[in-house]
């Protein structure tokens, strides 16, 4: 009688066992680099062994579209925003199975289509006051540019999908990065450290916590009476939480969901926008494209959404800063049955990450990958590339809801800006990504400005 022989399961190659400990450390301290070091030294499939867990890492196009679309059904949420569940609650961002699909459809219409070019009109506004605020700081030294894009897209947000004036709520921002703080720290130390511990950024945390309920409890407050009355995002999430049967778990949900969407809503784009700032600095012969597009298409006017589609090489500098810094750093999931990724074995239970910062630098899908190119994005040069090279927003079931949204604000303010000013940055200074919830600018972005006549 003949034995059956079963053939070996392929596992990714990585670092050994005892690597473990120093990966961990290295996951608190650089996560980026860990990547990027990962994916240079073992190719596009990697096993990780972090503290007491065994990470899959895939950086190619096919086992992103594996993972993220054609079978999606198999992963959920996984590392980081498990642990950031602690601090978010079950908003959009962490939420998982019947919750996530009705939170979906209750924000899904506040983006479609039909709507954007309402919120075009109110982009080119604040961008125009963006302007105003900045050029009466010209002279003064260097201005906080991203702490102001910060305030601007938090206010578009208020505007756009809230009806509702986010200025009059001071401590947002900070309240905010105390959140995404106890978030990170949650990833690092995989949630082993209990939230009663009063440690400093713990402590921040809470302070930070009741603040946003109190933003949130005054924002209901203003608009329960009428809810039924409007459309907006806001209307709807009262509307869907009063549903609940426990009002305790209403609110709650109420809470967790606009904490989540104000969040989520202006921050990408903020850092999206700084990135596409800073990037422009470096290279001046991009901007000065830019502002050839911009004044070409803009003249002296406010801008609006019919303008998108003419200002194409300032949506391909946004891309290719997208490309960069993708605001959308890293992908979690959790395998829920044995699936095989890449011709790799990924057992049930297991913890994976697709990453769009080593991903859009993989040299096996852009040439010179570290090097500022817009032209990438020309159409004329990127019909070959993969679905699933490029990835700022997600991709599969789970893309950004708010990508459409997000990207017009990008690409209407940074025309407005550039037309009307000259940024640069500090001499010296060198500009460092923080990978947090998005991939942020760390310590702000300061600049000079110059109005131009």
């Amino acid at each position: 009688m003949t034995a059956t022989v079963t053939p070996a399961r392929r596992v990714p190659p990585g670092p050994p066992r005892r690597a473990a400990l120093s990966l961990l450390l290295t996951m608190g301290r650089d996560r980026l680099g860990m990547m990027t070091g990962a994916a240079g030294r073992y190719g596009d499939a990697v096993r990780l062994p972090v503290g007491p867990k065994q990470l899959y890492f895939f950086n190619g196009p096919e086992h992103a579209k594996r993972v993220l679309s054609e079978n999606s059904g198999n992963y959920r949420k996984g590392l980081g925003l498990v642990h950031a569940r602690r601090a978010l609650g079950d908003g959009l961002l962490t939420s998982e199975g019947r919750l996530w699909r009705e939170q979906r459809k209750v924000i899904q219409p506040a983006f479609q289509a039909r709507r954007l070019s309402r919120y075009g009109a109110l982009i080119g506004e604040e961008a125009v006051a963006l302007v105003a605020r900045l050029r009466a700081a010209a002279g003064r030294g260097p201005v906080d540019v991203l702490e102001e894009l910060t305030a601007l897209t938090l206010q578009v947000l208020g505007r756009s999908l809230l009806n509702a004036d986010l200025t009059a709520h001071e401590g947002i921002g900070e309240s905010f990065a105390a959140v995404q703080d106890q978030a990170m720290f949650e990833l690092a130390s995989l949630s082993a450290v209990p939230m009663w511990i009063p440690l400093p950024h713990q402590l921040r945390f809470r302070r930070a916590r009741r603040h946003l309920q109190r933003v949130v409890d005054e924002l209901v407050g203003a608009r329960s009476a009428e809810a039924g009355e409007q459309d907006d995002v806001l209307s709807r999430l009262i509307v869907s939480a009063g549903r609940e049967a426990d009002p305790r778990v209403g609110r709650q949900r109420l809470r967790d969901e606009l904490v989540t969407l104000l969040l989520a809503g202006h921050e990408t784009t903020a850092s999206t926008l700084g990135w596409s700032l800073h990037l422009l600095d470096r290279h001046p012969e991009a901007r000065r494209r830019l502002r050839d597009e911009a004044r070409e298409v803009l003249g002296d006017r406010v801008p609006t959404h019919e303008d998108l589609h003419r200002l194409r090489y300032t949506t391909m500098v946004v891309e290719e800063a997208m490309r960069l810094y993708p605001p959308v750093w890293i992908l979690t999931r959790e395998v829920i049955a044995d699936d095989e990724v890449g011709g790799f074995h990924v057992p049930a239970g297991a913890d994976l990450l697709i990453c769009p910062y080593t991903l859009h630098r993989n040299p096996r899908l852009w040439a010179d990958p570290d090097r500022f190119d817009p032209e990438r994005f020309n159409p004329e040069r990127s019909g070959d590339r993969p679905r699933y090279a490029y990835l700022p927003f997600g991709a599969g079931p789970r893309v950004c809801v708010g990508s459409n949204l997000g990207m017009m604000e990008a690409v209407l303010v940074l025309a407005t800006l550039v037309r009307d000013l000259d940024l640069d940055g500090v001499p010296g200074r060198v500009v460092v990504p923080e990978p947090m919830l998005s991939l942020r600018v760390r310590g702000g972005l300061p600049m000079t400005v110059r109005p131009r006549s």
